[in-house]
């Protein structure tokens, strides 16, 4: 099959003949028909993000494609199946703490470097193998229509800091960093699971006001001035009363003060998600924290059950894939298509390549 293959850091992409990959029992091969571009995929692939992955490596997480063949222990699936291939891929022999790692990305960390030794090569080929309960079932789609579908995974991640925040119907929810491709979605999926207000705050204000005119008038839009105090009282002004739930999607780049000021927003005895890609250490004051029964945890990803009822809310119609902006290019094209997402990165938008 041809693939785009990784070979050293800081070096292009070369798309080359490879061995396809051979089934196992417990496994899947599928068809890729779309691959995700990750916005950030050339700081991966330059290391300057410093992922856990070894080289050689086909990269591309995540994708849309047909079942091309099971395992003996596949009960549902069968061969032509549309599916989304989930790559938060999860250790099976410890059930309370899996190990975990993103296919054809990063580890995750070092105790889960046997798991990628395996799982190692992602979805930028013709065929990709993954665990069986990563291949989720979509319905029936139109060709035409996988790469939109690859809207799942920008949806997924916000999705999975919601459920661990346990975000109900009728509550305010606060996404901090909401401009970018994980917090705009986090702003939609608050809107779809019913959050009575949703505040987003972003420091682009054109982002923000898209947000407001696409998503309705249960979301209220603040600009983030970098002042602590004043980003808060704004914050709550823009809630109109208590905030519930905080989810923090920030990127590297962010401060730690702005963290801060969205945690310490929160009423008492509401939650607060860690979701973002923050490095500093964030402090909160330990005597408020006691003292109002504040929540504070972190989320990486997503429960497994997680696609299975996006993928539910999608064909309800409670979430629409037709408004995000698709870029599509061939295998052939990967170098190109990586420098478009990051050229592009934005909210509603993505890049996608084409096996």
């Amino acid at each position: 099959m041809k693939a785009a293959v990784l070979k050293t850091l800081g070096t292009p992409l070369s798309v080359e003949t490879v061995p396809d990959p051979v089934l196992g029992t417990g496994e899947v091969i599928v068809d890729v028909a779309a691959a995700n571009v990750l916005a950030y995929a050339r700081d991966v692939f330059s290391g300057k993000r410093n992922y856990l992955l070894e080289l050689p490596i086909v990269p591309g997480s995540g994708g849309i494609g047909r079942v091309r063949a099971i395992g003996p222990d596949a009960t549902r699936l069968a061969i032509g199946d549309w599916v989304f291939i989930d790559p938060t891929v999860r250790g099976r022999d410890d059930a309370v703490a899996p190990d975990i790692i993103l296919q054809g990305l990063t580890a995750g960390s070092e105790a889960a470097y046997r798991l990628q030794r395996y799982y190692h090569d992602g979805a930028f080929a013709e065929q990709v193998r993954v665990p069986t309960e990563n291949a989720v079932p979509i319905g029936a789609i139109e060709p035409a229509e996988a790469g939109r579908w690859l809207g799942l995974g920008r949806l997924l991640v916000p999705y999975g800091g919601l459920l661990a925040g346990r975000l109900r119907a009728g509550e305010t929810l606060l996404v901090n960093g909401a401009t970018g491709a994980f917090g705009s979605g986090g702003v939609a999926m608050g809107v779809a699971m019913g959050a009575a207000r949703i505040v987003a705050t972003g420091r682009n204000p054109q982002v923000l006001a898209d947000l407001e005119s696409r998503l309705g008038e249960r979301v209220r839009t603040v600009k983030m001035s970098g002042d602590e105090e004043e980003d808060r009282r704004r914050m709550q002004q823009a809630a109109g009363g208590p905030i519930d739930i905080v989810l923090d999607l920030l990127p590297p780049e962010a401060s730690q003060g702005w963290v801060r000021a969205a945690a310490l927003a929160v009423r008492p005895y509401g939650r607060v998600v860690l979701m973002g890609g923050i490095r500093e250490d964030v402090a909160l004051p330990y005597a408020w924290m006691m003292r109002y029964g504040i929540e504070v945890r972190g989320q990486w990803m997503y429960p497994r059950d997680a696609v299975g009822r996006l993928v539910g809310m999608v064909r309800s119609g409670q979430i629409r894939l037709d408004g995000i902006g698709v870029t599509e290019f061939p295998l052939d094209r990967i170098n190109e298509a990586v420098a478009h997402a990051a050229a592009d990165a934005g909210p509603f938008k993505m890049t996608v390549v084409r096996p």
